[in-house]
């Protein structure tokens, strides 16, 4: 069995570059499904599916997600 089959919320904040608390906001919302394992773990086929179902979205409300505009970036 593969040991990365299973990430925890650390693993999974590490991989988005993003916080625990984070994580845990999309799992109480119910965007990204988890187990209970001891400690709450998420399957990597699921972030997988996650991360293409949301591709062009922009999270950073999650009470209000819309689709991602073009990027600008900032000028100095």
């Amino acid at each position: 069995m593969n040991s990365e089959m299973v990430l925890s919320v650390k693993e999974v904040a590490k991989i988005l570059h993003t916080s625990p608390n984070y994580v845990y906001e999309l799992i109480n919302n119910g965007y990204l499904p988890a187990l209970k394992l001891g400690s709450v773990k998420i399957l990597k086929t699921t972030l997988e599916k996650f991360l293409i179902e949301n591709q062009g979205k922009d999270l950073s409300n999650l009470t209000k997600i819309t689709e991602l505009e073009s990027l600008k970036v900032a000028k100095e």
